[in-house]
């Protein structure tokens, strides 16, 4: 720069037209107009040893930098307020000390850049955009410890909000944040931009979104309208993918944990301090300020809403389970749908499951003492509800002829559950077999010694075939010139012999 100035005056060039063309300030080229190059060596030396404003914290923020090397600039300046109470400290001050700490310790940074697109910013009061992160933490028993955050922004005035959570988020969970949430900002906006989260959205379908049961009365309840964009989509929501890193690097990086009341009172601090005071980088104006006009447009908070308290819903999950202290219950197969909630209670020893919206039984278990246990019904491992409505139909269809036959197939069913099937295809094998007749005496038999069992009726049924052939063939012989030694009549014993039997008497 000093040889660049000089060859230009010495060309003839003005300091006003030396200033333009190497974009410089004209107080720096006057600076350098009448220097020589041994006094401009002495200003570089001097420059290089005089004192920096930020030398007294030099011990406090190399540590801070070789303890977490991805630090920013941004998070230490935060630091530096928060624990000197050093109002003096500038933003460019601390970016410019922090490259030369780097710089002369050797204390490289990495970093992963990501590309935003611009959008226009949309009226006051009109659009929140919300996402959430997880972070890895350290706890204060030196252990990492996962939490998850909520962050949102207004985008018009950049004003931020943030919680944290130290279990994964459940959609009662995500409701109580929300409200919290539109309590910070003092109001609602007409439109919040969100991605497709299982808690909030079940399908997209088309552009008709079906929401889960209770987001879709929290959000009729509150009066906003939803943007669904996709996952992971900047172009979207960029302003809030932008806050969540903000919040996970600027807040929570480096920052040890003790409980989660303190945690989110920390975070509401620097929401206060730093993130929604210092100038934003696009908009260069302060977000607290642009929000006490945009607050004005937000919507009042319905002040009647509760949680819903009196039932406890679980996610159906993909393979048809619920989880519930730590056990897994079944439900019937193809109970999952995206999305889909359940409602559970506890009720004599066993697990309720029944339907959210019209309370109809899905499922009940014996309620597991253990831990880590799958609790299944053996009727939910396979879909045969449909094969055996056919094949009860069936039955029907083709022994339309003998009286209360709903009933018998009814009994079957419920007593023979596992084997519904089998039974079912056996009293239609004796159709193909058996004579009507022969069927109807056997049916009859069977319903009054209340014998509701397709093995019974099939017993029944082949002993009386077998007693009318054996009748046929004693007749065919009595009809035949045999002499009359070798003329022999088999004894047919009598049906109610068998009756006898089976009610415990003897033959």
């Amino acid at each position: 720069m000093f040889v660049e100035i000089h060859q230009l005056k010495e060309s003839g060039f003005k300091k006003s037209q030396i200033s333009r063309r190497l974009n410089l300030d004209r107080k720096t080229i006057t600076k350098y107009w009448d220097m020589g190059p041994d006094q401009f060596a002495d200003t570089i030396k001097q420059a290089s040893t005089r004192p920096r404003k930020l030398d007294k914290y030099e011990s406090v923020v190399r540590k801070w930098l070789e303890d977490h090397p991805d630090i920013t600039a941004a998070q230490i300046e935060d630091w530096l307020k928060e624990h000197f109470h050093d109002k003096s400290i500038k933003e460019r001050t601390v970016r410019s000390y922090v490259v030369h700490l780097r710089e002369k310790y050797n204390i490289p940074k990495n970093t992963n850049s990501r590309q935003y697109q611009a959008l226009e910013d949309p009226p006051m009061g009109h659009q929140m955009q919300l996402d959430f992160g997880e972070k890895k933490v350290m706890g204060a028993d030196h252990k990492k410890k996962k939490l998850y955050a909520l962050g949102s922004v207004l985008s018009n005035s950049r004003y931020k909000y943030a919680e944290w959570s130290d279990r994964p988020l459940t959609t009662n969970s995500l409701i109580a944040m929300l409200l919290k949430c539109f309590n910070f900002y003092g109001g609602i906006p007409r439109e919040i931009v969100i991605d497709q989260d299982k808690l909030m959205v079940v399908s997209e379908n088309f552009g008709e979104i079906i929401y889960t049961h209770q987001f879709e009365q929290f959000r009729k309840k509150m009066g906003f309208q939803i943007y669904l964009c996709r996952a992971s989509d900047p172009e979207s929501k960029g302003r809030v993918e932008a806050v969540v890193k903000y919040v996970k690097y600027g807040f929570a990086a480096n920052r040890t944990f003790t409980d989660l009341d303190s945690w989110n009172q920390l975070c509401i601090n620097w929401l206060d301090r730093t993130a929604n005071r210092k100038i934003h980088g696009t908009t260069k104006k302060v977000p607290a300020e642009v929000f006490s006009l945009e607050k004005q447009y937000l919507s009042p908070v319905p002040s009647l809403w509760k949680l819903p308290t009196d039932s406890v819903t679980r996610n159906v999950r993909k393979d048809n389970t619920i989880i519930y202290e730590s056990n897994r219950y079944s439900v019937p197969i193809n109970t999952y749908a995206p999305g889909l909630e359940v409602k559970i209670h506890e009720q004599d020893g066993k697990l309720i499951i029944s339907a959210l919206d019209s309370g109809k039984l899905i499922a009940e278990h014996p309620l597991s003492k253990g831990k880590g246990e799958l609790v299944q019904n053996r009727n939910h491992l396979r879909d045969y509800k449909d094969k055996v409505d056919k094949l009860y139909h069936n039955v029907l269809v083709s022994l339309n002829y003998i009286p209360e036959l709903a009933h018998f197939l009814d009994i079957i069913r419920k007593e023979k559950g596992r084997y519904i099937r089998d039974q079912y295809k056996l009293i239609l094998k004796l159709h193909k077999t058996h004579s009507q007749d022969i069927l109807l005496q056997a049916f009859t038999f069977c319903r009054e010694n209340e014998l509701y069992s397709a093995v019974s009726l099939k017993q029944v049924a082949d002993y009386l075939a077998d007693s009318q052939q054996t009748v046929a063939v004693s007749q065919s012989f009595r009809a035949n010139t045999l002499p009359e030694h070798l003329r022999i009549t088999a004894n047919v014993r009598d049906i109610e012999a068998y009756a006898s039997l089976v009610q415990g008497g003897e033959v």
